[in-house]
């Protein structure tokens, strides 16, 4: 059964939380972080992108950098930007956008859960990025930034959460600068944290929503720590790792879509009767499509969107990958047609998070940059439970989760 474990959270002053919370370290590059944290020294973005305050041809994967993590990490203990809580707490981490929001359990993980499998994921992972992070939680000694979960929603769970919401005021409560409002309060009730840890910990199995690699170098970390520790016992606080828990009943994953630079040496007219052969091919004119259900693609090329929807037989309905529209889109498309046969590495093709939108598609074609692009159909949550329960993995580029945890309200100390 899955753990949720209370900790002693590092957590800045409310004053400077919303300036101190930042973007998850993967959502922009080097440069975006430091504009976006210019003129802001309290920006986490010094800790979990520290090439920012280097020389911008520095090697972001030198040991200068990692150190340079530790010490901004040190800068923070010492000025009181981040402060240790005095007892172990679970605490509640909501977040508003669209009129929506969705109320996540923020607590530990537990190592050996990931490592036996109650904690599932659905994506594989690049061994070059697990060693990056796991670099970045050895230096610090610290989970700096939470890994994104769900669970099977427990109705128990959520009345105990949205009791305490209504009852207390939070410890931070601010928009950032994309509009999106985030919420966050304390748990230190030693009876509501119980209950709320005795029933979690009757749930079969929790699941990677976002921050696979993250989640991996925790982990990993936390087994080489009780790898080189003669006196382990289990109860270290290595064993465990910072995840914010969403019950899947509050979440919604947005589409993950594709942009590609050629036709593989075919006319638009060639590559439109192709796909007509395995897809239903209906012109929309000018005005922007999106799909409007499964196994239904948008095409925009050469000033057009097309409707495809997926012709029967192009698909296996019994089996969780085949069904999948990344996987149909991939097999009829891709590869058969464009011979984009390696999506991880190729670079004809890029991939486009839902939150930019179908008029960011219509943008790079028209620029110029990439000749065609394909909007799908969001993936379902039960999908995504369907694959990770029986041990498959979805294809890349699959699954976009917004909003984006906020990075800085808490921080979990390995000891």
């Amino acid at each position: 059964m899955a753990v949720l474990k209370p900790f002693r959270g590092i957590r800045p002053p409310a004053v400077i939380a919303p300036k101190l919370a930042s973007r998850p370290y993967d959502v922009l590059n080097s440069e975006e972080a430091r504009e976006e944290a210019r003129d802001n020294e309290y920006s986490l973005l010094h800790i979990i992108k520290p090439e920012i305050d280097l020389d911008p041809d520095i090697d972001i994967h030198s040991e200068e950098v990692y150190n340079k993590a530790r010490k901004n990490y040190e800068k923070y203990l010492e000025k009181g930007w981040l402060i240790r809580d005095e007892n172990e707490n679970l605490y509640i981490y909501a977040q508003t956008m669209d009129g929506k929001t969705q109320y996540g359990l923020v607590g530990c993980a537990s190592v050996e859960d990931y490592m036996c499998g109650i904690i599932k994921k659905h994506e594989l992972t690049r061994p070059d990025k697990e060693e990056d992070r796991m670099k970045h939680v050895r230096i610090n000694n610290a989970n700096i930034e939470p890994v994104f979960f769900t669970y099977p929603a427990v109705k128990e769970i959520d009345l105990i959460v949205e009791d305490f919401v209504n009852s207390n005021e939070p410890v931070y409560d601010f928009v950032a600068d994309d509009g999106v409002g985030h919420h966050f309060w304390v748990i230190e009730d030693k009876k509501i944290i119980k209950n709320l840890t005795d029933l979690f910990n009757k749930i079969p199995a929790t699941y990677v929503a976002d921050g696979h690699h993250r989640t991996a170098a925790a982990a990993l970390v936390g087994n080489e720590k009780k790898r080189d520790n003669p006196a382990h016992t289990g109860e270290e606080e290595y064993n465990f790792f910072l995840a914010v828990h969403f019950p899947d009943n509050q979440l919604s994953i947005m589409d993950y879509n594709r942009v590609v630079k050629d036709l593989n040496g075919m006319t638009a007219e060639e590559f439109l009767e192709e796909l007509n052969k395995n897809f239903l091919l209906v012109s929309k004119g000018r005005d922007i499509y999106k799909p409007e259900h499964l196994h239904n693609f948008s095409l925009y090329l050469e000033g057009t969107w097309y409707s495809l929807t997926a012709r029967k037989g192009t698909y296996n309905d019994e089996d969780p990958i085949e069904v999948l529209d990344v996987t149909i889109l991939t097999r009829q498309v891709l590869d058969s047609l464009l011979g984009i046969t390696d999506l991880r590495r190729s670079t004809r093709i890029d991939f486009v998070g839902g939150i930019r939108g179908l008029a960011e598609l219509k943008r790079r074609v028209d620029s110029g940059e990439m000749k065609a692009a394909f909007a799908l159909f969001p993936v379902t949550l039960k999908q995504l439970i369907d694959i990770a329960d029986s041990d498959n993995i979805m294809p890349p580029k699959t699954t976009w989760f917004e909003p984006k945890l906020r990075s800085g309200l808490v921080v979990h100390s390995l000891d």
